[in-house]
C-alpha cells in the first residue's frame, strides 16, 4: 500500500523557493529520491501563493517512510527549514488502487 505526502512549506520573502532550490543543490532530493521505496519526490509551486512551495513525496510502503523518518537526512532537511524559517503543514495520503 504506497503513501503520499503532501508537505506546504511557507515562508516570506521567497524563502520557501530558495529552500527547495537549496534541497536540489546540496543534492538532498537526489539522496532521497535515490532511497529504497521512494516512488516520488516533487516540489511545486502554488501560482497563487508565491511564500508557499509544495512538496508531493510519494513512498511504497509506511514502513520504507517510517525509515526515511528515521534517517539522518531528516536531521539535514530540519536545518534547511529552520534556516529559512518555514512553516509546515502535512497531509498524508493512501492513494487508492484502480480496478481495470
Amino acid at each position: 500500500m504506497s503513501f503520499v505526502v503532501n508537505i506546504y512549506y511557507t515562508g516570506k520573502n521567497g524563502s520557501a523557493r530558495k529552500f527547495a532550490e537549496e534541497m536540489v543543490s546540496s543534492g538532498l532530493v537526489e539522496r532521497i529520491r535515490n532511497e529504497e521505496g521512494n516512488l516520488g519526490y516533487e516540489y511545486f509551486f502554488p501560482m497563487d501563493d508565491a511564500e508557499t512551495v509544495l512538496l508531493i513525496d510519494r513512498w511504497a510502503n509506511e514502513e520504507v517512510l517510517n525509515l526515511h523518518h528515521q534517517s539522518p537526512m531528516m536531521g539535514e532537511i530540519a536545518k534547511l527549514r529552520e534556516k529559512y524559517q518555514l512553516h509546515m503543514r502535512v497531509e498524508q495520503f493512501i492513494p487508492k488502487n484502480k480496478s481495470n
